[in-house]
Order: C-alpha cells, then structure tokens, then sequence
C-alpha cells in the first residue's frame, strides 16, 4: 500500500490538502463482533432502473420477496479464520460484503515478533492478514477462501500488485487437518480448472495468533478521505483490472463457474451451441417490433407488461432465439419492479457482461453468451441472503420452458438446476 498511498498523497497536496489525522470509524474486535452476532436479529430508469429506495432497502436486508421464494434465516455457528491477500484494506472490504460475514478485523500474523504494528511487522515476519467472523450455517470455510483468491492475485509469489514481499503475498490458515485438506483440495482443483495463466502460489500455513492492526486501518474502505485513499489505490494498483479479467466485473461469489456446468457425456452438443445469428432483416421477420427492439437495439420493456413476471411454475427461461438457458425459477425472485428478476444466471458462463454507459450512467449489460442478445442489466441491489445481486430482465427477450416439457425439448441436463 506504500507505493501509491505516497502517489495519492502528493496529489492531495499539489491541489492543496494536507493530510488530517486519520479518524476512522471504531471497529470492534473479536470478541466484541461475537456479541453482536449473539444479539444479531436474523429475522428506473429506462425499465431496468434500480428499485424505489424502499424496495432496495428491503431486498439489501434480505427480506422475504415471495412466498415461494424466501429462505428461513440460517441459526448461529460463530466461527473464526485468518486469510491474507495482499493489502488487508481491500480483502476487509470484498469479504465483509459476502452473506453469513459478521465481521473483519484488519492485523497481523504468522510471524515471530509480539505486538506487531504496521512500522515492524514485516521484519517480525509477518504478513497483512484479515481475521473473519462468520456464521458457519450460512457461509462456509471454503466460500470464504474461494472470494478471498477471486478478490486478489493468488499467482503472485511475492507480493500483489504494487505491494512487493512476502508480508503482502497470499496464505490460507488452518486450525486442523480437514481445513488443510479443503485448502489443498481446492489448490489444485482451481490449477486444473481456473481461468488464471500460471499456477496459484498461495502458502497453506497453520492457524497463528492474530495480531488487530492499529485503529486506523480498520474499515478504511468507509471513511471520508481514507474511502477516496482505498478507491485510488485498489484502481491504481491494478487490483480491479485483475479481477476483472479473471471473474468479470461482478463475480465476488463464493462459485466457481466449472462445478455447475451441466454433464455433457459423450460430448454432447447442444441444439444451440451452433446457433448463428440471422442478418438484421431476417431477425426483422422473425420477431415482433418489441422483442427486435429490445434484443437487438438495446431497449426495454415497459414495466410490468411482461407476463414472465408474474410466472412462478418450475422451469427455466431461455434466448428467444437461440433456445439457450439461460436462468432457472430456483434464482427467481419478486423484485417489485415489474421486471423478471433473478438472484444468477442458471450458469456462470450463461451471459457475458458489458459496460453500459448510456443514460448518463454507468451500468452492467448483461447478453446471451451465444446469441450475442440483449437482455437486461445486472445491479447490486438484490436479497442480501442470496447473494446482494439482481438480474433484471426483459421478458420479451426470454422463452419460458416449463419443467414438465424439459426432458422432450432437449433441456433435460438442465432439471439438476430447479
């Protein structure tokens, strides 16, 4: 973080500030995050706009969307474990966001030297680590190693980014054999299947006393100048190009997208995975004004004038055109927008996502992988408890295939998905 906090710092100060000292939020430590969670409750713009205020604030908090849609609030199973990324600002943030977190602490960890701070730690042999406080019957040891390797560079032997040295490298601590073994497990499953260029590079050291970093560094990500510090470095750093080319734009999920690709025995091909677009006039032809518009010159729908909202029967919603699947009513969800709204798509590699910056905005496109179609925007404003993501949809852009015609249309692969 040195490097360009000295870079943000000379130009706070050519355009005249000085650097105040640092208030930050008060974060609480360990044993103060278990007592809340003891006490924790756990009860648009052009049609694909974000949802009123209201309707945000509810979806942000979990709240129960449908009957036949809400999940039962997962019982407490309080656990703690160390993980490092590289700068500890940026893995608190990504992993405070992830559902089941109760809370992070910045420090220290895995050296020699007793009381550590940010002055001496690396010549005690430590690293920046965080310490996560989750609920283990919502979130799992695994899921937050997956979001804290798709959240950093894990191939970087000697550092990340910027931040050059071991005490800014990668490591995923264990407490005992079966959390080694899960480490290791998926070590080498993401070096045979993982999208990155070399192999992953990340010490599996066994659990060691955590040290809390001091005051300031906790929840930098949140305050009023050190939030404009966090933003400058984690761009400047390459930090968020990285990741975005990996995972794309929004994927801090805990899934990897290679376990829920569909049994393909026999290599089979699907009826749409040769599908070639028709030229212009031929996709005039074939759809009405509404869909062409929307499919294939980036419109939208009015707000609920797409009977595929109101539709909650077993099934899957596929292209118009090409047939492809592309989300199952498992993921629907009532956003009361008007729109169909999921929480993902069937699977990861269903879509592919775009930089949208019309409407003097900047948004999430979302298209079919294979008919290259427009179909909605994604926000992150979507039920808390199953991810904070909302796929929102044209329904004029989808097929609905019920569950009872799957098998004799040719989506039979796709029933494990409902």
């Amino acid at each position: 973080m040195n490097f360009f906090s000295s870079i943000f710092l000379s130009i706070a100060s050519f355009f005249g500030f000085s650097q105040p000292e640092v208030q930050p939020e008060p974060v609480p430590m360990v044993e103060e995050a278990s007592e809340q969670s003891r006490n924790l409750s756990l009860s648009g713009e052009d049609g694909e706009a974000q949802a009123t205020e209201s309707q945000a604030n509810n979806l942000s908090q979990g709240s129960e969307v449908s009957d036949s849609t809400s999940k039962a609030p997962a019982t407490l199973n309080i656990q703690t474990m160390i993980v490092a990324g590289g700068c500890f600002w940026c893995v608190e943030a990504d992993l405070e966001k992830v559902p089941g977190v109760i809370g992070v602490v910045s420090g220290y960890s895995g050296g020699n030297a007793d009381k550590p701070t940010y002055q001496n730690y690396g010549s005690g042999g430590h690293r920046e680590v965080v310490e996560v406080t989750y609920n283990a019957n919502q979130v799992s040891f695994e899921d937050i190693l997956i979001v804290t390797m798709k959240t950093t560079d894990p191939t970087d032997d000697n550092g990340t980014f910027g931040d050059r040295g071991d005490k800014y490298s990668s490591a995923f601590y264990y407490e005992n054999s079966q959390q080694k073994k899960i480490i290791e497990d998926l070590i080498r499953e993401v070096d045979e299947n993982g999208p990155y260029d070399k192999p992953l590079a990340i010490d599996v050291e066994t659990k060691a006393t955590f040290w809390p970093a001091e005051d300031y560094h906790q929840d930098y990500y949140k305050g009023t100048l050190t939030k404009l510090r966090y933003q400058f470095y984690r761009t400047a750093s390459g930090r968020s190009a990285f990741i975005e080319k990996y995972w794309g734009v929004n994927d801090h999920s805990p899934e990897l997208s290679w376990r829920n690709e569909p049994s393909t025995s026999n290599n089979q091909t699907y009826m749409w995975s040769n599908y070639v677009k028709p030229s212009e006039e031929e996709l005039k032809s074939q759809l009405d004004e509404q869909a062409f518009k929307v499919t294939q010159k980036e419109g939208t729908e009015r707000a609920g004038t797409s009977p595929l909202d109101k539709i909650w029967e077993d099934g899957i919603y596929v292209d118009i055109l090409s047939g492809e699947p592309l989300y199952s009513s498992k993921d629907k969800f009532d956003s009361g927008t008007g729109w169909p709204s999921f929480v993902r798509p069937i699977t990861p590699n269903a879509l592919t996502e775009h930089e949208d910056k019309k409407f003097f905005t900047t948004r999430t496109e979302t298209r079919s992988a294979i008919a290259d179609n427009h179909i909605g925007h994604v926000f992150n404003d979507g039920p808390a408890d199953r991810g904070g993501l909302r796929y929102c949809m044209n329904g004029v852009a989808l097929n609905f295939v019920p569950k009872a015609e799957m098998e004799a249309k040719g989506y039979g692969d796709f029933l494990q998905y409902l």
